[in-house]
């Protein structure tokens, strides 16, 4: 054991000395003899002392990515504190060890802090993914998902970890998944809606577009917000024209979320919006138009080069149109939600022709921080004015 070790731990038990003034570097990658006597020290602490050394420890790892708490943030998950324990969680989100899974599930299943259990769900996200991405094992990804399952058909079990567990649920090709993300949307609490939007985005199914468009007109700025988060995840192209929209959104989170779809989805008209909001005098909005603008680049293939070769070589007879949104896809008229929102900006979700995105640009006016109506209807056919609903929700 080091000295520099030795002191840290002194530092640490001293309770007149604040943790946040100690640099906890030292317990980065800790060897199993190290985690021992680490154990015995945590030991000695109150719970306010431990409680704040598991935010420090999260908070530094997050700051420097060199830094790697993993071992002891494991031994977190046993703590008495419930706040500790679901700290050691969200603090355990890179670590992709499959062996963390069936701590993680005991959690799920058996810990009495309903926000514990809601963090095991949503960790247990990422292992779903994995399974889905084929980089862990067919047979633990299907002890996540049955721990998911168990959780969202548990009884009593609260909305909050039942919303998180068909979060996670939505990276998985169960038959149900689509009853379960039907469910929850029409669901009568709001968390619940949210968090079905969220799932639909997830699963990257079209079957959901007609519903994320629609919702992207919601009275609710967080459904608006969700919305558009999905609409990037499932790269609706036919959602550009109204996620430009939502860059004006009155709700600033709104618009940020409707930023990074933007770049999600790319294409000519996206980038020119982007583009125009980075120059924004908004540092945040700018912020996230640069970034958004980094993702759209390193995308790849670019729609401008898409369309480009579609002209060239002329339609393909054997092409679906991405803007076309079958009935179909929505199974029948089980989730028929044209006439969800009937907003002027929105327009009829079956009809309405949206932004020719090679013919379409547009102008960010800066001085007003928000974008020029005027020129945009000019340049874009089949785009509304802006709706004066929106005031209603600030």
């Amino acid at each position: 054991m080091s000295e520099n070790f030795q002191a840290l731990l002194a530092k640490i038990i001293d309770e007149t000395r604040p943790v946040r003034s100690i640099d906890l570097t030292d317990l980065s990658d800790l060897a199993r003899n190290e985690i021992g006597s680490f154990g015995a020290a945590w030991a000695l602490l109150n719970d306010s002392r431990r409680l704040d050394l598991a935010t420090t420890l999260v908070e530094q790892a997050e700051a420097n990515i060199h830094l790697n708490f993993h071992a002891i943030l494991r031994t977190f998950l046993s703590d008495p504190d419930p706040q500790v324990r679901r700290i050691a969680i969200e603090g355990l989100w890179e670590d992709e060890r499959a062996n963390l899974i069936a701590p993680l599930v005991g959690l799920l299943q058996d810990d009495p802090a309903t926000e514990v259990r809601a963090a095991a769900a949503t960790s247990l996200g990422r292992f779903m993914l994995l399974g889905a991405l084929g980089e862990i094992g067919d047979e633990m990804a299907r002890v996540a998902e049955e721990a998911l399952h168990m959780a969202w058909y548990r009884a009593g079990e609260p909305v909050e970890v039942r919303r998180r567990a068909l979060e996670s649920l939505a990276y998985s090709s169960m038959p149900e998944l689509h009853t379960l993300i039907q469910n929850a949307y029409f669901d009568e609490n709001e968390l619940m809606r949210q968090s079905a939007l969220f799932a639909m985005g997830r699963s990257t199914d079209r079957r959901w577009a007609r519903l994320v468009l629609a919702e992207l007109g919601s009275p609710e700025p967080a459904m608006r917000f969700e919305a558009a988060i999905a609409a990037g995840e499932m790269a609706l192209r036919e959602a550009v024209q109204t996620l430009i929209r939502r860059l004006d959104d009155p709700d600033g989170g709104v618009r940020e979320a409707a930023t990074a779809a933007l770049g999600k989805i790319g294409g000519p008209v996206a980038k020119r919006a982007l583009q125009a909001l980075a120059r924004s005098s908004d540092e945040a909005l700018a912020q996230a138009a640069e970034d958004a603008l980094d993702e759209l680049n390193f995308g790849g293939e670019g729609w401008d080069d898409v369309l480009a070769g579609a002209d060239s070589a002329g339609p393909r007879d054997d092409e679906e149109d991405e803007t076309d949104l079958e009935d179909d896809e929505l199974e029948g008229d089980e989730l028929d939600a044209e006439m969800l929102y009937e907003d002027d900006e929105f327009g009829d979700l079956a009809g309405e022709d949206f932004l020719d995105e090679e013919d379409a640009d547009f102008e960010f006016d800066d001085e007003e921080d928000g974008w020029d109506d005027e020129d945009l209807d000019d340049e874009a056919d089949g785009v509304d004015e802006d709706d004066e609903d929106d005031e209603d929700w600030n």
